[in-house]
């Protein structure tokens, strides 16, 4: 599992950035209205709705807006049609690509999307040419500072975990989605704090890629792709070391 989650913590430092943008919470409420529109309203039955409240609590949303994007996704009041729609790519060195939209225009999104991949050295797919490397899991990041190993297997794997794995300078703990926020929460009730926790697409195997060059080009593609107003996510199987994230992040 160790290295599934470089992307994520790439994405938790620019968080603060996105939010400036005012980028964050236009996805964020798009996320919250589909998970309650294909799962209803109420986050105690509802996991994804439940990680997308706690996301948008964590990013200092308003109330009203979490409420307001709630009631559209369930009828309550008129809102925007979305779909969701997943691409499929490659970048470059031949990484696989999973790129999650929520889309009022299809035709516009995976314009979009095709054009990035190539202006980025990279190329969409067909449908199901890499999501077989992906499965849906909770993930959750932990600064080694924050713990040491034992203490957060025992405490995570008790609460529901199902792996931990060593992500260099995070401890990563993998649950099953439903899973998610019992684990986080008993993490932080002993006084742990955690970097970051969502439903990700994590990698069953990685590309090891230690050229700077490379690197660079891959989190260009990656960043074109998240700073698109219709894509949510996006999930690589890269794992660049540390020491090269330093130079070129």
């Amino acid at each position: 599992m160790a290295g599934h989650s470089k992307w994520s913590q790439i994405k938790h430092k620019k968080a603060a950035l996105d939010a400036k943008r005012g980028k964050v919470f236009t996805k964020l409420i798009k996320e919250i209205t589909v998970a309650a529109r294909l799962g209803g309203g109420d986050p105690a039955g509802n996991p994804r709705l439940r990680t997308a409240i706690e996301a948008a609590k964590a990013a200092n949303m308003p109330k009203n807006n979490i409420e307001r994007a709630i009631k559209k996704g369930t009828g309550e009041l008129e809102g925007v049609s979305y779909e969701e729609i997943i691409y499929e790519g490659y970048g470059p060195g031949g990484i696989a690509v999973l790129v999650e939209t929520i889309t009022d225009n299809r035709q516009r999104t995976v314009a979009d999307v095709r054009h990035i991949f190539s202006k980025r050295g990279g190329s969409l797919g067909e449908p199901g040419s890499v999501s077989w490397i992906f499965e849906k899991k909770g993930l959750i990041l932990i600064d080694k500072s924050a713990a040491d190993e034992e203490t957060i297997m025992d405490l995570a794997l008790e609460a529901g975990a199902e792996d931990i794995g060593d992500g260099e300078s995070v401890w990563e703990v993998e649950t099953s989605p439903e899973n998610l926020t019992q684990v986080k929460t008993a993490l932080e009730e002993k006084g742990i704090s955690v970097q970051s926790a969502e439903i990700s697409m994590v990698p069953q195997n990685v590309v090891k890629v230690e050229d700077e060059d490379q690197a660079r080009k891959i989190l260009a593609l990656m960043a074109a792709l998240e700073d698109n107003d219709d894509v949510q996510n996006v999930y690589a199987n890269f794992d660049i070391p540390d020491s090269i994230l330093e130079k070129v992040a």
